[in-house]
């Protein structure tokens, strides 16, 4: 039988695929439980925004039609909301598609791309796949007195060279929960040479309530060398649906969208994100739900002699100082899913979404009965 793995792009046979998390029916037909709970992925457990899937909902009737590839009336909408305009919006299925744009349109074999150790597992994956160099900075130790395992600009400024050509900055990051504040990043794109194109990965940025939080879409005209994305993937609970966007200048995102696919995004996902848009109660509600369990998390956490990671995701990283794979799979068995995060060098920890009053309840209930045993 013919070896195919000989024949395959550069990069290709080092990947190791991404992982996702293990859906419910997926758990239940395996241990024939009912009434499992996910909180593994960080959606939004108070569901999809209503008036999106309202909106979404209208569109079925017309699905046998292609969707407007254009996007012209959600790109409307986005440049109203950000004070840009539409030729600066670029739409894809998910905000992980046009990060993978920016891959397949600026890195190539002979170049690399810097990203923090504790990183979203798709910037390797993507540069890999491209043929390119990862360059991996090591990020701040466990024990630093304000952001521990969050990003070290320093330590990523020190790898760049003639031949990067994109530069990964997740903020909040994930799976980490850690933050950069405005001054200190500002400070690293203005250092950074403009022939460097810097992806500020925003997926969880709406849930942030921090003061000192900055908002790239403000620093878009300062650098033309950056590109922002967000995602209607988790505080407007359209995941399923998949549709993201990026934020550049319009030459960065002319370039870019000339490796997008057709017709990427769907029509029940692009009426579904302009409501959502609008559903300013339901986003406020899920801020609140969040920021009351992350209290309720660590409190229990606390209870329970566990380090934390601080967080201001909808998510929250915890060491568990043992296997994160073996308490994973023991709370798999009590119906209970969440990350465990050997896959990002951190082997004693696992990740859980943020979810309602009652699921985190019953992860901390699941949690205290696997660690006791």
């Amino acid at each position: 039988m013919t070896d195919f793995s000989a024949f395959t792009a550069p990069g290709i046979n080092d990947l190791n695929p991404y992982l996702p998390g293990k859906p419910i029916d997926e758990l239940e037909r395996e241990l024939g439980l009912l009434g499992t709970i996910k909180l593994a992925s960080n959606e939004n457990p108070q569901g999809p925004s209503p008036l999106g899937m309202k909106a979404a909902a209208r569109t079925i009737a017309g699905v046998n039609l292609y969707p407007d590839d254009s996007g012209f009336r959600l790109k409307a909408r986005l440049a109203r909301k950000h004070g840009l305009e539409p030729q600066q919006l670029l739409l894809g299925a998910g905000s992980s598609d046009v990060i993978d744009m920016v891959v397949r349109t600026f890195l190539a074999p002979g170049s690399n791309a810097v990203f923090s150790r504790y990183s979203f597992a798709m910037y390797p994956i993507y540069t890999t796949a491209a043929g390119a160099e990862c360059r991996v900075a090591a990020s701040y130790p466990p024990d630093h007195e304000s952001m521990p395992y969050g990003h070290d600009l320093q330590a990523m400024a020190a790898l760049v060279d003639d031949a990067t050509r994109v530069v990964f900055i997740a903020n909040p990051n994930n799976p980490t929960g850690t933050w950069l504040r405005a001054d200190e990043l500002q400070r690293f794109l203005r250092d950074l040479s403009g022939d460097v194109i810097v992806v500020l990965d925003e997926a969880y940025t709406e849930y942030v309530t921090e003061g000192d939080f900055p908002n790239g879409v403000d620093w878009l005209a300062m650098f033309p060398n950056l590109v922002v994305t967000r995602t209607f993937s988790k505080i407007y609970g359209l995941a399923g649906l998949r549709i993201g966007y990026a934020m550049a200048s319009a030459a960065l995102v002319d370039l870019i969208g000339r490796v997008r696919h057709p017709f990427n995004v769907n029509s029940p996902a692009l009426a579904a994100a302009e409501a959502a848009l609008d559903d300013e109660e339901f986003l406020q509600q899920s801020r609140d739900v969040n920021a009351a369990g992350l209290v309720q998390l660590t409190t229990a956490f606390a209870a329970m002699g566990l380090a934390w990671i601080p967080s201001i995701g909808n998510f929250i990283t915890v060491n568990l100082g043992r296997s994160g794979a073996r308490v994973y799979q023991q709370l798999l068995e009590k119906g209970v899913i969440v990350r465990p995060l050997a896959n990002y060098d951190l082997p004693e920890h696992i990740r859980a979404t943020v979810g309602t009053e009652e699921q985190n309840q019953r992860f901390l209930e699941a949690l205290q009965e696997v660690l006791a045993a």
